[in-house]
């Protein structure tokens, strides 16, 4: 017998009412030297050297610590970037990569999928002061790394890119 439901495919951030609850938790990032542009406009070219899994399959997500000179840190890869992310922070916390630690302030965080508030709020608990995504950020997103004093830059795909937060620049 087949079921029938109803299935929803919504992140569950809704709402400003839920960025409010999260401004609450997180104090603002203190300012640091922004990453310059270049850095970011070649992370995801740098990223890619040590995508081993998905080179051979094309069919995972990758996230990555990176400092201000463009330097990779840590890369980590999963089939969920939610868990790749998770991954990254996880080495830097556990005091496995050399150059970083949490709050990993004047680093960035770099991501292959969209900037959601999700991952918005890993990057900013973390204390990243840059979120960079080879996709498109939520308007959510962009409103959190606003309030977050957070570089968020979108789309990054060779030269090009949008900064959406640009407000450290």
């Amino acid at each position: 017998t087949p079921r029938l439901g109803n299935v929803s495919s919504s992140c569950g951030w809704c709402g400003s009412e839920q960025l409010d609850e999260l401004c609450a938790r997180l104090e603002p990032l203190a300012a640091t030297e922004p990453v310059d542009l270049d850095v970011i406009a070649t992370i995801a070219d740098r990223v890619l050297d040590g995508q081993g899994l998905f080179a051979a399959t094309g069919s995972v997500h990758a996230a990555a610590a990176f400092d201000a000179s463009g330097s990779v840190l840590v890369t980590r890869e999963d089939v969920g970037r939610h868990n790749a992310v998770d991954k990254v922070i996880g080495a830097i916390a556990l005091g496995s990569v050399q150059g970083a630690s949490v709050p990993a302030t004047g680093l960035g965080l770099f991501v292959s999928g969209r900037a959601s508030i999700e991952m918005v709020q890993k990057a900013w608990a973390a204390g990243f002061s840059t979120l960079v995504a080879v996709s498109a950020p939520t308007s959510l997103a962009v409103d959190a790394a606003r309030r977050a004093n957070l570089v968020l830059a979108g789309f990054v795909r060779g030269a090009d890119f949008n900064v959406y937060a640009p407000e450290r620049l």
